[in-house]
Formats: C-alpha cells, sequence, structure tokens
C-alpha cells in the first residue's frame, strides 16, 4: 500500500519501555511518531506540530493526562486515543467526555493499538463528500470541513461524535441499535464497547440539544436505540 504522507502520531508517554515499544511498532507500520514524556511538553508538541492523532498516557508528570486531553480540546479536534492502567469504567467515561476517542487499558497488545489508531484515523477521516451538505430541523452538517453547526453557531464536536452524528443526519427518523453505531464507526461491533457508545451519545447530547435530559434532536427508543428527529 501506497501512502501519500506518513501520518504523525504524539506519543504522550513517561514510560520509556513502552514509548519505545510503541515507536517501533507504528514506525514498521508506516507512521511518524514524535514522542513527549510528560504532560507539558506534549501539549507544546500541539500547539507546534501537526500531527494526525495523539496517544495519552493519563498519569504523567507536570501535567496529568486528562489535563491534557482538556487543554488539547481547547485548541484542537485532533483525535485522541488513551492508553492508561487506570481500568475504572469512571476513568473510561470521564476520558471520553472529556474528548477522547477512544480507550485502551494497560497492557496492550501493541498490534491491537496500531489497529485501533487506524480506525480512529479513518473515522475521523469518514467517507468525506467534499460538496456534500447535511441538514435535519436545524443543525447543519458540512461535510468538506468537518463542521457541525446548530442554527449557524458552530458545535465542538470530537471526530468521533461527528461521524456518529453525520450517520443519524443521513438518515433522520431511522433507529440504529449500539451495535449498529459500534460498526458504523469500526466495521465491527465487537471493536466498541457499547458503553462507549452511551457515554458517545451522551456527549452528543450535551453539545446539541438545549436539555439533554430530555432531548429533542438525538431521541432514545427503548428496547431498540436511537434515532435522530427530522422534521415531521
Amino acid at each position: 500500500m501506497i501512502e501519500e504522507k506518513k501520518k504523525k502520531i504524539l506519543i504522550a508517554e513517561d514510560d520509556e519501555d513502552i514509548v519505545a515499544v510503541l515507536e517501533m511498532y507504528l514506525s514498521n507500520s508506516g507512521f511518524e511518531t514524535v514522542s513527549a514524556y510528560n504532560g507539558l511538553d506534549a501539549l507544546n508538541v500541539i500547539l507546534k506540530t501537526h500531527v494526525a492523532l495523539c496517544l495519552v498516557d493519563i498519569m504523567m508528570p507536570k501535567m496529568n493526562g486528562f489535563d491534557l486531553i482538556r487543554r488539547i480540546r481547547e485548541e484542537s479536534q485532533v483525535p485522541i486515543l488513551v492508553l492508561s492502567a487506570r481500568k475504572e469504567d469512571s476513568d473510561k467515561i470521564l476520558g471520553l467526555n472529556i474528548g477522547a476517542d477512544d480507550y485502551i487499558v494497560k497492557p496492550f497488545n501493541p498490534l491491537e493499538v496500531t489497529a485501533r489508531i487506524r480506525a480512529v484515523l479513518r473515522r475521523a477521516q469518514g467517507k468525506t463528500d467534499t460538496a456534500k451538505v447535511l441538514r435535519v430541523q436545524d443543525l447543519t452538517a458540512d461535510l468538506s470541513e468537518m463542521c457541525v453547526y446548530r442554527g449557524g453557531e458552530a458545535i465542538p464536536l470530537t471526530p468521533t461524535e461527528f461521524k456518529i452524528l453525520v450517520m443519524f443526519m443521513e438518515q433522520p427518523n431511522r433507529v440504529f441499535t449500539k451495535e449498529q453505531i459500534a460498526v458504523s464507526l469500526n466495521g465491527s461491533a465487537l471493536d466498541t464497547d457499547v458503553n462507549t457508545i452511551m457515554v458517545h451519545i451522551s456527549h452528543l447530547r450535551e453539545k446539541i440539544e438545549d436539555d439533554p435530559k430530555h432531548p429533542a434532536y438525538l431521541i432514545t427508543v427503548r428496547g431498540l436505540g436511537y434515532k435522530l428527529k427530522g422534521r415531521t
């Protein structure tokens, strides 16, 4: 396979052995890497260098991973994949809620990390049609710019949230199960935890709904899944 340009991956991790392993596997998979051993250095890389994706550890010196993700999201919608020994559901949910696109628990298989990176990058790129604009109610999705607007006001979404919302906007009023949403993201329902889908839906509602607890756009269809309510 010929790549037009090597995609640069930021590795934000304080364990030098883990960094060395990731650099080797990613390099062998055709990626370029840049590494930072603390949160502050990682943030400086983001501010000064274009990267295609960030691998972020949570327990780092100077700035922890959660704070780093928050700061990145103030500046960029670059895809973020968390690598962490913290395996509690509350940590995963927090990471996803503040802007991460995926979460992998240590110890991990480097081949799985590489596969997840490719999946997240595909998700971010999407199947964009540079001339396509979707409109449902007062939501507008510009696929060429990967931007969503509500009533003309831009809504900051992660690449994963954008992909999910576009899927709904392409077929308003259609009910999608959590498994179907997972397949649309990764090509397989096995690659995405159902709870992760629920977190992304919850986060989308927080961004597009006036009252996320009583949604007017992303509706839960009990026992089935979710749908985006179109005009009636």
